[in-house]
């Protein structure tokens, strides 16, 4: 079993916390101790009141509930070292605090030490920008996990599966399989997309995640199989 993994999506708002969560839910019910990161996540918000905030820092939702969801309590700066509040692109959002990847190896490497599985969620696609010269496959190629890929299943993703899978490919990195998530609830000829994806992409089909209007992270569990 590999140490962790690290979760890229096909674009924004592809899925990939849902798809974490469930991964994090799937190994906890192999008896697997499991922690998770989302080292980088702009659309931050401080967890309360403004007169109740002294000291306080901005905390992302998303990465909330990977702490929440982890097999151990982690403190929250382990899970999510960079936190900007403009929800845009990390390279502009952290122009003041910029991503510095040495920072998020370090902390992955204290997390990984006290669980059997991490996961990494990305931030965005592979290639979306982190600081002015790393992108997102700088990261994974530094914590040097092999990548699962988080298709969006609506229009257009066949086309962004397939570059997705040939940028990893590019990079040298092993990719472990994908999820399908179903974001569009009125997507036409949704499982005729999905098979084509399959046929097209040379790694495991690791679960397909039904469209749901809140989550169930049990229920996603149970539509993995690594």
């Amino acid at each position: 079993m590999e140490k962790g993994y690290f979760i890229t999506g096909t674009d924004t708002n592809a899925g990939k916390t849902w798809a974490t969560i469930a991964l994090m839910r799937y190994f906890k019910q192999q008896g697997k101790s499991v922690a998770g990161m989302k080292p980088v996540a702009s659309g931050c918000s401080f967890p309360c009141a403004a007169w109740e905030c002294q000291g306080a820092r901005l905390k992302n939702e998303d990465a909330l509930l990977i702490q929440e969801n982890a097999s151990l309590q982690i403190g929250y700066d382990l899970i999510n070292p960079y936190a900007y509040e403009l929800p845009v692109s990390p390279h502009i959002a952290g122009i003041n605090n910029p991503v510095n990847l040495t920072t998020i190896v370090e902390r992955f490497n204290a997390l990984k030490d006290s669980a059997e599985i991490v996961l990494v969620e990305g931030a965005g696609g592979w290639y979306t920008p982190l600081n002015d010269c790393e992108d997102n496959s700088d990261l994974g190629k530094s914590l040097a996990l092999p990548v699962i890929i988080v298709v969006a299943i609506r229009l257009g993703c066949i086309n962004h599966a397939k570059l997705t899978w040939q940028a990893i490919q590019h990079s040298g990195i092993p990719c472990a399989g994908w999820i399908a998530v179903c974001v569009d609830p009125d997507m036409l000829n949704r499982y005729e997309n999905i098979h084509t994806i399959k046929t097209a992409l040379k790694v495991p089909l690791l679960g397909v995640l039904p469209y749901l209007a809140s989550a169930d992270f049990d229920l996603l569990a149970g539509k993995l199989a690594l």
